[in-house]
């Protein structure tokens, strides 16, 4: 094989092709870069608590960690683990579970 043949210029429909396969694996490289970088910034934020509503009367000392939305109660967790649930208007809680 003489050094001639292997220097010998790609014809032009391969180096189409090569420039596709590039253009192709470069894309997808950023692509990955950008879901990794967006799973990175939105899992390391803790999730924010829905807001309470302002007729809602917390027990004295009780801080929500959890709040959930039921169709006509809304439930309160503490992070004493006391379990507090409310009609949907607010007020004062018509049940306290207290902490195991």
């Amino acid at each position: 094989m003489s050094e001639s043949e292997d220097t010998a210029p790609l014809p032009p429909d391969l180096r189409f092709l090569k420039l596709l396969v590039t253009t192709l694996a470069g894309v997808m490289i950023l692509g990955l870069l950008a879901i990794t970088g967006l799973l990175v910034t939105r899992l390391m934020t803790p999730p924010a608590l829905p807001a309470l509503p302002e007729t809602v009367l917390l027990p004295e000392g009780a801080i929500p960690a959890a709040v959930t939305f039921a169709r006509d109660w809304l439930v309160v967790v503490t992070e004493a683990g006391e379990i507090l649930l409310y009609p949907q208007t607010g007020g004062a809680p018509v049940s306290r579970t207290p902490a195991p």
